[in-house]
Parts: C-alpha cells; sequence; structure tokens
C-alpha cells in the first residue's frame, strides 16, 4: 500500500509547506490545514516542531492540535523521553481520520479505490470491458460504492469525506480508430459525468481529466515533489498527459493541458488526410491492434506476457515505434516549455515501461538539442493506480490541504 504521507520526500521537505500559517484571527480552519499539512509531510512531530515549522505561536498550535484530536484526524504517540524537560509528545495523522473514493474510468477498465487519511489504498474494486457502456457503467459504480460502505460499517463509512472521479475528456472520441458504435459514443458527450456518479452519492462529488489525476497523484506523492516544472506523461490505452509550472499543475483554458495524444507525428500535407495523432502509434491500445492482427489474446498488453514470446515480437515492434513518437513530442515540448524534466508512466507491466523509457532516452539522443537543454527523462513513481490514486487525492487537498485553490481551480477548469 502506499502511502502519501511519507512517499518521496523532497531533500527539503519545509519548502513545501506553502503557505505558512497566520496568528491572526478569524485564520482557525486555514491553520488547522497548515499544521496538518505539515504533520502529512513530515510524518509525527511534537507542538514545539510544528509551532517552529508553520510558524505560528505554541499556544495556536496546541489550541488546533486539541480540535484535530476532538476530530479525530490526529493521534497522539508514546512521549518520547530522554531529553531535557518534560517528554514531547509526537503527533500523527489517524489514518482512520478520514477516506476517500478515487474513481477511473477509462477506455478498457474501471478502477474504484479507497484510501484513508495517510493516503494509503485500503479497498479496490475493478471492471473490465470492451467498450464503456454508460447505460451500465453508472449502475456498477453505484453497486461497488454500496458494497463498499456495507464493508466499511456504519462508523467508518461516515468518515467519507469526498468522491474524485477521474476520466478522459473525449472519452466518446476516436469512434473510427476504437471501431465503438457511433450512438454509443454520443452518449458519452451527452453526460455530465460528474451529476451521474453524484446522483447515486451521498458526499461531493470532484471530476478531472485522467491524466490530470494522474499528474496530480505524481506531484503529491511522487517525484513531482522535488521536480518544478516537467511534463507528465502517461501511457494507458490511449497516451495522454498533464503539466507541472512552478510546482503547480497547470490545467489550462479548458482542463486540457497536456493532451499530448492529440500532438501530430509530422507536416500536415497540402491536401487528403490530417497527419496520425500520437495517441496512434504510442498507446497500448496500438499494441492491442497488433497482437489482435497476430491472432493473439490482447490483454496481454496490461501484464508480463507483453515480454513473452509470441507477444515479444510484436512488442519490441511496438516499442521501437512508440519510443520514437514518443521521444518528438518530448522534444517539441521541450522548445516551448523549457523543461526541467520528463516524467514517464503508465498502466502497461512495469517491465514493459522500463523498456519503453529506456528506448526513449535512446531516442532522445539522436535529436539535436542547440539551443535548448534537454530534460531529464524518469519514471513515474505511482504506476497503474495513477488515475484512479490521483482523483482520490482531488477531494483530499481540496478538503485538507491549505493550499484548496490550486485543486479548486483544477476541477472547476475541467468541469467547463
Amino acid at each position: 500500500m502506499m502511502n502519501l504521507s511519507h512517499a518521496a520526500a523532497p531533500s527539503d521537505a519545509s519548502i513545501w509547506l506553502r503557505p505558512r500559517g497566520s496568528n491572526q484571527s478569524g485564520m482557525g480552519q486555514f491553520n488547522e490545514r497548515v499544521v496538518l499539512q505539515a504533520i502529512r509531510l513530515h510524518g509525527s512531530l511534537a507542538k514545539a516542531d510544528l509551532a517552529r515549522l508553520t510558524h505560528l505561536s505554541t499556544q495556536t498550535v496546541s489550541l488546533i492540535i486539541n480540535r484535530l484530536l476532538e476530530q479525530g484526524l490526529v493521534l497522539k504517540r508514546a512521549p518520547q523521553r530522554g531529553k531535557v524537560g518534560q517528554p514531547s509528545v509526537p503527533i500523527m495523522l489517524n489514518a482512520d481520520g478520514a477516506y476517500f473514493i478515487g474513481i477511473k474510468i477509462g477506455r478498457r477498465s474501471l478502477d474504484l479505490l479507497l484510501i484513508d487519511f495517510h493516503g494509503a489504498v485500503r479497498e479496490r474494486r475493478a471492471l473490465s470491458y470492451r467498450y464503456p457502456d454508460p447505460q451500465l457503467l453508472f449502475g456498477q459504480i453505484a453497486a461497488m460504492q454500496r458494497e463498499l460502505l456495507k464493508q466499511l460499517g456504519p462508523l467508518r463509512a461516515a468518515r467519507l469525506a469526498g468522491i474524485g472521479v477521474a476520466a478522459p475528456l473525449g472519452l466518446g472520441g476516436w469512434q473510427a480508430l476504437l471501431g465503438s458504435a457511433p450512438a454509443q459514443a454520443g452518449q458519452w458527450e451527452r453526460l455530465d459525468i460528474r451529476a451521474e456518479i453524484q446522483a447515486v452519492s451521498h458526499v461531493p462529488v470532484v471530476f478531472a481529466k485522467d491524466t490530470m489525476a494522474a499528474c496530480v497523484a505524481e506531484l503529491v506523492a511522487g517525484r513531482g515533489r522535488s521536480i518544478g516544472s516537467y511534463l507528465y506523461i502517461f501511457v494507458g490505452t490511449f497516451i495522454g498527459g498533464g503539466l507541472v509550472l512552478d510546482s503547480s499543475v497547470h490545467a489550462g483554458l479548458s482542463g486540457n493541458a497536456g493532451a499530448l495524444g492529440s500532438m501530430p507525428l509530422q507536416l500536415a500535407p497540402g491536401a487528403g488526410a490530417a497527419p496520425e495523432q500520437l495517441l496512434s502509434t504510442a498507446s497500448l491500445f496500438s499494441l492491442e491492434q497488433l497482437y489482435a492482427a497476430a491472432g493473439l489474446d490482447e490483454s496481454a498488453a496490461y501484464d508480463a506476457r507483453a515480454l513473452q514470446q509470441p507477444w515479444l515480437t510484436h512488442t519490441e515492434a511496438w516499442l521501437d515505434d512508440a519510443a520514437r513518437a514518443i521521444a518528438l513530442a518530448v522534444s517539441n515540448g521541450t522548445c516551448l516549455l523549457d523543461l526541467d524534466e520528463v516524467v514517464l508512466d503508465g498502466s502497461s507491466h512495469p517491465d514493459l515501461l522500463a523498456r519503453l523509457l529506456e528506448q526513449t532516452k535512446q531516442a532522445l539522443a539522436r535529436y539535436s538539442w542547440e539551443g535548448v537543454r534537454q530534460p531529464a527523462l524518469r519514471a513515474g513513481a505511482i504506476g497503474a493506480d495513477a488515475r484512479a490514486i490521483g482523483a482520490a487525492l482531488l477531494p483530499l487537498h481540496a478538503n485538507f490541504a491549505p493550499d484548496r485553490e490550486l485543486f479548486l481551480k483544477l476541477l472547476h477548469t475541467a468541469a467547463r
């Protein structure tokens, strides 16, 4: 289970405690969030250490801790003895203080995760399909929620604080490529996914683009905590991404910044068909198609069989094309954005993702970087669960982090 309180701690974690608390009156809830954020980023801390980190007075911190203890959001650890003066009592987050559900609706599968206040995954549900049928899918989501709440029991279920939903903005798009029925695809264009799930949920529901949610997970719990600006790439059924500038997710005008899948792979011709997009080459869907043409099980694109015969021959052909296509996107993106790094993650088996990362590095070396600085290319830290975990983190941070405006802006933009 991933614990987001301590994952990928930056070399100087105090720089991530933004902003500081305020000792002025009328700042109670804000200061509570600052204290919670300090504990989340640094682990258990004594009140004196919390006061130093947050620039709040010891009296203010003491009052806040008492309120948080009453709310069940923090716990006292055993006193630390052996030092001069009274033994200090470290304060830690209560993992059972609040729960959040993250729902990822994808083109091939549905994932539903329950995370606790530490950010650890407690429960999961999954559903695979050839194409997402909205008439059936929302009923399945409602059933999964009922089952999960029943399993939690009334006391823990009462601590469910929010639900985050991550899905592609164009879930009904690319009909010709996917072979979906136009009528079925058209239903997604008319649906408000957040409203559909809110109708069967008793807590607030928020929505974000799936790869943007994955980018949030990497920013909050992965390598993004130590990188200022980077392009995030997620290779799933389709390829997509997100953009982090100055340690903040940049959503863009319509919540679709980092839409790498739509990036063209060559110049548009003077006449005729438009050039292929990145998603037609560097997505796991294109790997599925190679398997299908050879009469092989397409689902191997998502597990260890991808690097075993008879699938391996087709996988290696896909890797060569996908790596060169991603390298082109990275090169173009770097020229525009002057990136610190590029983070690559995906829903494939980790060994396949490692091969893709290495071959993309080799492809990047074939470009001329004169006039620009080549960014480092690194593997993501979250993996296949990034979209669902990122979805669950949205309500967690909207409810309990001091930088909630960042997440509200992200959500409001994506909802347009």
